[in-house]
Order: C-alpha cells, then structure tokens, then sequence
C-alpha cells in the first residue's frame, strides 16, 4: 500500500551489468570498470503478472552489458530514470535500484530518492529494564544490522550523496559498536533497538541533515526504525494456511485452494 492507502503491485527482476561511474571524484574505485549483480524494483498500479513481465522486458537490454553504452552516468539514480522511462506508459509511483545487497535507491516521479546503506556490527548487551526472569536480561549477543536511510531532491542531479560518503561517516560509530558490550557505551546503559537507533541517529544526523530514518535489526524477524521523533517497533510473526482469491480473473491459478 501507498501512503495515500491506494493498492500498489511490487515486481523485482535482477540483472548482471558492467559500469563505471564518470562523475566521481578522482581515485573513487567505481570510476573503474567493474560489476554488479543488479536488482530493479518497480511500485505501481499495474497488475502484478503484466507488471513482472513488463519489467522484465525493460531490464533486459541491461543485463549482461556495459551500462555506459545505455546510460551516459549509470549510476544508480540514473538507472532508475532509464527503467522508468521503458515503462513509461505504465503508472509507476516508485523505481529501485539495487546495486548490492548493502545498498541502493528508490526513485519517485518527483525526482525524489530515497537511498540507503545496510551496515552490520557484533555486539554483547543486557537489557536492565525488562522483567526479572526475560532472557533479555541476560548478558547476550547479536549480529545487529543498522540501515541509514537518506532522502534527497535530485531535480534532476546524476546522484545524490555517494554511498562511500555514507560508510565514512558510519566508520566512526562501528569502531565504538563492533565487538563491544554495548551497556559500556555512554548513553547506552539500556541499549534497546529504540535507544540504539536514537543513539546513532544523535551522532550522525548533525554530519548528515539528509539522514530521514535509522532502521535496527537486533535480529532478522525485530527492530526498530527511528526517524528523530518516533519509533516505529516491529516484530515479525508467521502462520501458514489456505487460501483462495476468487476475485482473481478467471484461468488464475490464485482462484485455486492452495
């Protein structure tokens, strides 16, 4: 669902691709030829089946190619531009663009992008606060995974801020957090997934003005996303059972129990 609550499909199609990025500073290693295995995502009011196809079809001169041939400055943000124009007779809200499984960018029509950079850390900690008898309360480990999350107005820029400038800025709190027990850490004496991502969040927005939300993975099924006045906890659950969408048209195999 969109934020205006109208349904919206998503459809992925990967891509293998050879790039070098010309408008980067002198000595950036992406100014080198190198590759990347791709991943395009597509938002849109479309149904689903035509919209996978579709964005398959539109991807396919990317993959296994030198994307310098297509796209002048192939960065990410450029890439979205190029797949959004294949579909343009479609109503797409959002293109993304993964370059890595670290990293990539969703753009809207509006020249908007969102873009982020998944990091990672090892860390002990014990939470003080919770219940006697939680196991939280118990001194422990996890391999956290933080996401910094950046949303720019490109109007019309080849990229936003370099993802390289995102890690630099990270590099300084991951050598306070990795291999650390994070209850040693001042303003961590009760390092929740809420009060870390508000920790980080405190250091870097002031470096980064653009930063819009710190997401906390403590482990892949909870976390916490902060975006400098609210937390947004979640938790994943799962069930499994039937189900059969009858609204489907006819011939679909979802109008089958499954």
């Amino acid at each position: 669902m969109s934020a205006g609550g109208e349904l919206l499909h998503v459809a992925a199609a990967p891509f293998e691709a050879a790039v070098s990025v010309p408008v980067l500073p002198a000595g950036h290693r992406s100014l080198r030829l190198h590759g990347h295995s791709f991943l395009a995502t597509v938002r849109a009011h479309e149904d689903a089946a035509v919209l996978n196809a579709r964005l398959r079809e539109a991807v396919a001169p990317l993959d296994y190619a030198h994307l310098n041939e297509r796209i002048a400055v192939p960065t990410d943000e450029n890439i979205a531009r190029w797949i959004r124009a294949a579909l343009h007779d479609l109503e797409v809200d959002t293109v993304g663009v993964q370059s890595t499984r670290h990293q990539g960018v969703d753009l809207d029509s509006r020249q908007r992008a969102h873009l982020w950079r998944r990091f990672r850390f090892e860390a002990a900690h014990r939470l003080p606060r919770v219940p006697q008898g939680h196991p939280c309360g118990r001194m422990h480990g996890h391999g956290f995974e933080v996401i910094l999350h950046v949303a720019e107005d490109l109007a019309g820029a080849d990229m936003g801020i370099d993802f390289d400038r995102i890690g630099a800025l990270w590099q300084p709190l991951h050598a306070q957090l990795d291999h650390a027990c994070l209850n040693d850490i001042e303003g961590l004496e009760n390092p929740t997934s809420e009060m870390l991502a508000r920790w980080i969040w405190l250091r870097l927005q002031p470096q980064l003005p653009a930063l819009s939300w710190v997401s906390v993975y403590e482990t892949v099924s909870a976390g916490c996303h902060y975006d400098g006045r609210r937390f947004r906890i979640w938790k994943e659950q799962r069930f499994e059972s039937a189900v059969q969408l009858l609204a489907a048209a006819p011939g679909d195999p979802r109008r089958r129990l499954q």
